[in-house]
């Protein structure tokens, strides 16, 4: 399956793959194709689930929180009992929100690059929102490899900066900055994977180590050479890196109690 799906017609979604369930969340500038690499790897053994965030539907009121119960209420649709749960950058931020109000829910979280603690992104304004210069070095900087910005990427962030979508990506912006997390993270008592770049300058490496301290049992992995973005611009150790948290989360489900 490779068409989005939508559920009220409004609550879009990508679907692909099958077996155990695992929700993907992007960031504040991403989109469904961050994770396309990602994609592609897990759908062989997991379903796979994006929803896609109704930036427009939601109207410049729009705030983390919003966007939380707009995942929820997808959970719910979807009669999901237990998943996996993996978010990048903004999309972190959103997992953890939701891990604390259902932890039940939640067989493993995965960290990349998220917000939640403090973050040094494009800011809670857009300067010079018209030049495309501008907006083509900034989407630069979050990766280690400036080609990884490939033209269509930064046409793509160009393109929502620009639009009606920015007085709503302003006030998401700006609810995710004032929300920090760092009181409710020893609550989580889920197995958590951080994987981190190296050389991420949005949520730089002092964050991934506060997450790591905080959040009880926690795996901090780094990837060299690499910024924010971690499965789009190093898929291949990010892919192994997940694999290798997964599948002992996996094999657990199957132990077999001693009699």
């Amino acid at each position: 399956m490779n068409n989005p799906k939508a559920t009220e017609g409004k609550k879009d979604y990508l679907e692909e793959g099958r077996g155990e369930p695992i929700i993907l969340l992007y960031g504040l500038f991403g989109s469904v194709s961050n994770f396309r690499p990602l994609i592609d790897h897990l759908k062989e053994s997991y379903r796979v689930i994006v929803p896609v965030f109704p930036f427009y539907d939601m109207g410049t009121g729009i705030t983390i929180f919003s966007l939380t119960k707009f995942v929820d209420r997808l959970i719910n649709e979807l009669c999901l009992e237990t998943f996996h749960l993996l978010g990048n950058s903004m999309g972190g931020h959103i997992a953890l929100l939701y891990i604390l109000e259902h932890p039940e829910k939640v067989k493993s979280l995965i960290l990349s690059g998220s917000s939640g603690l403090y973050e040094c992104g494009m800011g809670d304004s857009f300067p010079r929102r018209g030049d495309y210069n501008y907006i083509k070095a900034k989407t630069e900087q979050t990766f280690f490899n400036p080609q990884t910005a490939t033209k269509e990427l930064v046409d793509e962030i160009y393109a929502t900066v620009n639009s009606r979508k920015a007085l709503q990506i302003l006030s998401l912006a700006k609810s995710t900055i004032h929300n920090n997390l760092e009181k409710e993270l020893v609550k989580i008592k889920t197995g958590c994977c951080l994987i981190w770049g190296k050389n991420d300058c949005v949520t730089p490496p002092d964050v991934a180590q506060k997450f790591n301290r905080l959040i009880p049992g926690s795996e901090l992995h780094w990837i060299n050479a690499c910024g924010h973005v971690p499965m789009l611009e190093a898929p291949g150790e990010f892919n192994k890196i997940l694999d290798g948290f997964l599948h002992p989360v996996a094999a657990k489900q199957f132990q077999q109690p001693v009699v």
